[in-house]
Formats: structure tokens, C-alpha cells, sequence
């Protein structure tokens, strides 16, 4: 955190404008490092806009701003829908004329009637958040403003980087004092559970979120979770509720007349309630990962152990992606995770839904890798290159090839590993992994050696453009694409010479008759007719 601070303050003395990530894991105190920077512009004469996705976010940093500020002749308005009409005007015609020197806000702040005197900093938390147009807004205040980003969605450096366009980075991995890491466990919806979860926290005089993504089936939980624990008392926070309502949910919470807060995921974002330390999640296989892992960032802020619960309907019903992603979430448990945790997400899902749902554009609509592949194809065209097709050839034969848990018991080291392995495309990439596996785990296992084999085959498949590999029982059949002309020549000089073996169909399939029968004979009949 110091190390995030003196970076800011150095870059803040600089002469080109500020530009910083400050990227942190959920409650490390990246508010912290915003305040401090926002003490300096103010100190130096100029104004602050601190941007959150948010009303409630908003609310709460309003409170933490104020509170620190007190001492000294600063100015903190609020900007958002918790403010009437009336209140607005007058905090927009101070802030033009320069009476106000800090104001938080949600997206009101980017509208055309909002005009700074002579604004210094702009504070962005959770950029990602953050739609297209609002980002137009905010890139145009970019070239003249210190620009200073917060994120606790742990996005990995490098595609942080490459989608955002930031240069200076910063991270917080130093976990608070005395803080310890959340327990989490994965449950079936069961009243007895939920009940014992409920009261182990009341006991302790803590506080409890419930979180129940449905709007519309809330007040049937709020009737379910009062029956079941009469003792608590229960508020509602959705954002669907007006204004002035939902404010008054939150300000109870915060002075703790409320035990239990029975809420959407509008509580995700960047809020610290240190008293709260359970957190109950109502179809957990429904959310994100990084949605899942911000929201358990809610509890366990203060000194006491805080405790998650998954709740699902049953395993049946949940699917498999939605089985990894709980599964991750509870092996990743430890304080500053978050990191390894999207870095596994996106190896596992690829960096598509970096950008968020509400993004539009070639890199959200398709993901990363395939918007640069593309790129790169579009280049070779404009110079005159011939691009040859792209492939991922299918292999489908009846060989054990995979990684078995017993070589590698990490579900999330074996995900990875085979994602690495379908990206490898030359043999010697391949063997520089078998060498690494061997290092790591010991001597690969026969279905890892079949699974690298098959990865060694499909390299040869794809420079003859073959989409596929087939296997009958008697024999085997190779797709080729319509495109591969240049292998023509190759094909019919082996029918010729084989015909009893060989033959090439008009719908560019090449049928050979095989001898092999078990699986590592198949690889090794396959590797011949390609050799």
C-alpha cells in the first residue's frame, strides 16, 4: 500500500498526466490511496471527481470522505440518485463555480450539465464496470487530468494492460493486519444449515448478508428467512427500491439495527461493513467467479474469521462450468488470491468477458486471443499474403487420453495444462512441456503420453489443413479442407501406389483400411499415413 502511494504522489509531481492502475485484492484499502491523492490535488487548488458504479458505493465513500476530511476546510458533495432534483442543481452550480472541491458520483457525473472550474484528479473505481460511452467521456479528460484507477476484480497484468491502454501499474499484495482468510464451504439449500450459519454469527454479535439475486422472489425469502430465524432482525437492500429506501437499508446495517441483510449482488462493489462476517450466497452457480469471489470480499474485513457459504439446489443440477468455478473458489481461499484466481478463469474461459456484458465491440464480442489472431490475418491480407485457413483439427479415437487426478490431484493445474497444450503448436513446444511435466510431476502416465501425442498429430493435421480424424473400426478417415489443394498432389501419388488400402472421395475425404487395433497402434498407423 505505501509502495501504491508513493507511486501516485511521484506521478502527481509529474508533468505528463497521471495514468495508474492501482489493482488490489477485495478489502487490501485501495480507498486509502485514493483519499491521500485526493488531499493533494484539493491542497494544490484543484478539484476531484471520484467516479463508482454505484449509488450505495457512492454513498459510503461519501461518509469515509467526510469523516477524514473534517478537519480541514474541505468541501465533499454526492452526486447520485439519493440526492433530489433540487439538491442537484445546487451542488452542480458549486461545483462549476469551485465551491466544492470533491464530488463522488455514479455515471451523473459524465453528463453534459456536470462542468468543473478546475478539476485536478479524476478517481475511477472499478473501471470495468463502466459502459462505452461512459468511457468516451472519460478518455477525452484523460489527456489534460491525473487519471488514477482503482480495480479489486483481480484482472492478470498483461490483458489489464492491453485492454485498457494503462501504463503505470500498480499492486497492493500486502494483506491488512491481523486479517484472516474466509472460510467457504458448498451446501444444498437446506434450512438446517442456513439456520445454524445464521445463528453461529448472531451469537458472536456479528452481522449477516443473505444474497438472493431474484428481485422478484425476495419478499417470499424475507417471509422464509423470518420464520426461520425470528430472532434477527432483517432488512431488504435491492436496487430496485427507491431511493431514500434503499439508503436507510444501508445506513441501518451500518449502525447495526440490522442483523441480517437480505440483498441482490448490488452489494458487490468496494463496500466495507468490518462488523459483517458472514456472507450466505443463494444460487452460487448462477454467478461469475469474480462476482462470487467480490462479494465474499464483503466479510471478513475486520479481526474475526468470517465464513462464505455456496448455497446450490443440489449437484445434479449444477453445470459442470458452474461446478468448477465453485470448486475454485473454495480452493482459492487464502488473502491475496485473487490474482491466481482470474488468472486461472481466464485461462480456463479465455479473456472474452474482460470487457464486461455491457461493453459492445470486436474484443468483447469475441475475446482477446481471437480478436489479435484475427488482427494478425487482417495485416498478411493487406500486405498480399496468402492467409491459410484456420483449423483446430478433431481427433476422435478411442484412446485414454487425458490427465488423470492421480498425476495431477489440482483440477485447476490439470485445466490449465490442457489449455497450454491445445495453444502448443510445434513439436518442440510440446516436448519442452513433456520435459516440464516430468520435472514437476515424475514420469507422465500412459494416457499423458497418448494426450501429448495426439497434441504432436494435430500439429502435422493442421499444416495439411485436415479438419478431422476419424475412426471407424476398420478404418480410418481423414477431412481435409477445401482449401488444401496443395496436399492434392501427395494424396493421389498414395492411392495410386496403395489402391488396395487407399481411397479419396469426391467430398475430400481421404478412407484408409488399418490394421491397428489398440489405441497407441491407431497414433502410430495415423503418424505413418502422414509421414
Amino acid at each position: 500500500q505505501l509502495a501504491a502511494i508513493e507511486d501516485v504522489m511521484q506521478d502527481m509531481t509529474d508533468i505528463k498526466p497521471m495514468d495508474r492502475l492501482v489493482c488490489g485484492d477485495v478489502g487490501y484499502g485501495k480507498t486509502e490511496v485514493a483519499l491521500r491523492a485526493s488531499f493533494r490535488s484539493v491542497m494544490e487548488g484543484k478539484q476531484v471527481a471520484i467516479l463508482v458504479p454505484t449509488t450505495v458505493l457512492a454513498q459510503q465513500h461519501y461518509q469515509t470522505f467526510i469523516e477524514r476530511f473534517s478537519p480541514y476546510p474541505v468541501r465533499v458533495e454526492i452526486l447520485s440518485r439519493f440526492r433530489s432534483a433540487r439538491d442537484q442543481k445546487r451542488i452542480i452550480e458549486a461545483l462549476a463555480s469551485g465551491a466544492v472541491d470533491i464530488i463522488i458520483g455514479t455515471h451523473r457525473l459524465l453528463q453534459k450539465d456536470v462542468v468543473f472550474r478546475d478539476i485536478g484528479l479524476l478517481v475511477i473505481d472499478e473501471e470495468h464496470r463502466f459502459g462505452v460511452k461512459a468511457k468516451e467521456v472519460l478518455k477525452k479528460l484523460r489527456s489534460t487530468v491525473d487519471v488514477l484507477t482503482l480495480t479489486a476484480t483481480p484482472i492478470p497484468r498483461t490483458l489489464q494492460l492491453s485492454l485498457l491502454g494503462i501504463r503505470d501499474f500498480s499492486v497492493i499484495n500486502t494483506p491488512p493486519q491481523d486479517r484472516l482468510s474466509i472460510r467457504t464451504t458448498i451446501s444444498r439449500f437446506d434450512e438446517n444449515v442456513i439456520r445454524e450459519a445464521l445463528v453461529q454469527e448472531l451469537r458472536r454479535g456479528g452481522q449477516i448478508f443473505f444474497v438472493h439475486d431474484r428481485v422478484r422472489s425476495i419478499p417470499a425469502m424475507a417471509l422464509f428467512l423470518r420464520k426461520l430465524v425470528p430472532e434477527a432482525r432483517l432488512g431488504i437492500a435491492h436496487g430496485q427500491m427507491k431511493a431514500h429506501e434503499l439508503e436507510e437499508a444501508m445506513m441501518q446495517f451500518i449502525k447495526k439495527e440490522i442483523d441480517l441483510l437480505l440483498c441482490t449482488t448490488i452489494i458487490e462493489s468496494g463496500l466495507d461493513f468490518p462488523a459483517a462476517n458472514t456472507i450466505i450466497i443463494n444460487r452460487a452457480d448462477k454467478l461469475g467467479l469474480a462476482q462470487m469471489y467480490q462479494l465474499r470480499g464483503r466479510v471478513g474485513r475486520g479481526k474475526l474469521r468470517a465464513y462464505a457459504c455456496l448455497l446450490i439446489p443440489g449437484e445434479a443440477t449444477v453445470s459442470q462450468d458452474a461446478a468448477r468455478r465453485l470448486e475454485a473458489l473454495t480452493e482459492f481461499t487464502e488473502l491475496g488470491s485473487g490474482y491466481r484466481l482470474a488468472a486461472r478463469d481466464l485461462q480456463i474461459r479465455g479473456a472474452g468477458n474482460i470487457l464486461g456484458h455491457a461493453q459492445s465491440g470486436q474484443i468483447a464480442a469475441v475475446g482477446l486471443d481471437m480478436y489479435l489472431q484475427l488482427l494478425e490475418e487482417s495485416i498478411h491480407e493487406l500486405k498480399g499474403e496468402k492467409v491459410p485457413p484456420r483449423i483446430e483439427p478433431a481427433v476422435n479415437l478411442p484412446v485414454q487420453a487425458y490427465i488423470p487426478e492421480d498425476y495431477i490431484p489440482n483440477i485447476n493445474q490439470r485445466l490449465v495444462l490442457y489449455k497450454r497444450l491445445s495453444n502448443l503448436l510445434t513439436d518442440d513446444a510440446i516436448n519442452d512441456l513433456e520435459r516440464e511435466l516430468i520435472d514437476r510431476y515424475g514420469k507422465p502416465p500412459l494416457p499423458v503420453e497418448d494426450l501429448l501425442e495426439i497434441a504432436r498429430i494435430k500439429g502435422v493435421l493442421r499444416r495439411y489443413l485436415i479438419l478431422s480424424v476419424d475412426y471407424t473400426g476398420k478404418q480410418l478417415i481423414f477431412t481435409f479442407h477445401q482449401d488444401a489443394g496443395g496436399s492434392l498432389e501427395k494424396i493421389l501419388s498414395l492411392t495410386s501406389r496403395h489402391r488396395e488400402r487407399f481411397r479419396f472421395t469426391p467430398d475430400h475425404k481421404l478412407i484408409a483400411t488399418c490394421k491397428g487395433e489398440g489405441g497407441r497402434q491407431l497414433l502410430a498407423e495415423i503418424k505413418n499415413i502422414l509421414k
